[in-house]
């Protein structure tokens, strides 16, 4: 049974409903999607120690943990490896690609033509930066991103041989611009055909249409008899607001904006009070 939104609640309330069921609908979590940054690591990169050893209460109780994130492979990856996850899937560049790991196959990557969303962006800001995502290998650049931003190989292109070939995903990025510069930029471009997210900094992911972290893990749980109203879904950015309304339980963290927790079923602590740990141990503990 599908319990309804509750948009309208002030997030204390929210935040108290992450306390207990809602309602008297049970709930037992059979896959567990959790985003990366904001909800397992830090800005740095930095991983606590109460969220390692919850996922680990998740990991051995045979409950699938699907890394969802709008990382590319190579960023993911670590992730995995680190949380020391069995076989088995991740959701990687907001949805546009599924791979299953080890050993790494590509099970499933949305591509759309790049040319007219990479030409319109440099028109209205010539001096941004445009990476194309090539899976499994790197990025394909007009210039390179600030240190650490991207990982794989980087090859620098011009803009027509960027254009080029089929994408799965284009970040636009510009280091000397205010997050807000790019949420205007994206209206005044009217970015129709495509999926776009905007970053804690300015930074947009795009994508193709209606590919989001939500529409790849219903492919997933479809592909393993699950269904969504059995997912645990966390996480703190625009890009997961999909899939915390698509998911049986999606829990937004308590730093997460406004909009994120709207759409949430409940809001757990902020990522400094150990809110992940939290919403995993209340089910797993």
């Amino acid at each position: 049974m599908r319990r309804a939104r509750l948009p309208w609640m002030k997030r204390d309330t929210l935040r108290s409903l992450a306390t207990g069921r809602l309602g008297d609908v049970s709930f037992t979590p059979r896959l567990v999607a959790l985003d990366i940054d904001g909800t397992l690591v830090d800005l740095e990169g930095r991983m606590p120690d109460s969220v390692e050893a919850a996922v680990a209460k998740v990991r051995e109780s045979g409950i699938p943990i699907v890394l969802a994130t709008g990382r590319g492979l190579f960023g993911t990856a670590p992730i995995h490896e680190a949380l020391q996850l069995p076989a088995g899937e991740m959701v990687v560049s907001n949805g546009a690609v599924t791979v299953r790991t080890p050993p790494l196959e590509i099970i499933d990557e949305v591509t759309f033509d790049p040319a007219p969303v990479i030409r319109r962006v440099l028109e209205a800001r010539p001096s941004a930066l445009v990476a194309v995502e090539e899976v499994g290998v790197g990025y394909r650049l007009n210039s390179y991103f600030p240190d650490g931003e991207l990982q794989g190989d980087m090859v620098i292109e011009s803009v027509d041989e960027l254009s080029s070939r089929p994408a799965a995903r284009v970040i636009i990025r510009d280091p000397d611009a205010p997050p807000s510069e790019f949420v205007e930029l994206a209206r005044h471009l009217g970015l129709h055909g495509v999926s776009y997210f905007i970053g804690w900094s300015a930074w947009m992911d795009i994508t193709p249409r209606g590919v989001t972290k939500a529409s790849a893990l219903a492919k997933l749980c479809r592909a393993h008899g699950i269904d969504r109203a059995d997912v645990l879904a966390m996480g703190d950015g625009h890009n997961d607001v999909e899939m915390l309304a698509w998911a049986g339980r999606g829990v937004a963290m308590g730093d997460a904006p406004e909009a994120v927790q709207s759409v949430a079923d409940a809001v757990t602590g902020t990522f400094a009070e150990g809110g992940t740990a939290a919403e995993l141990n209340r089910w797993f503990g």
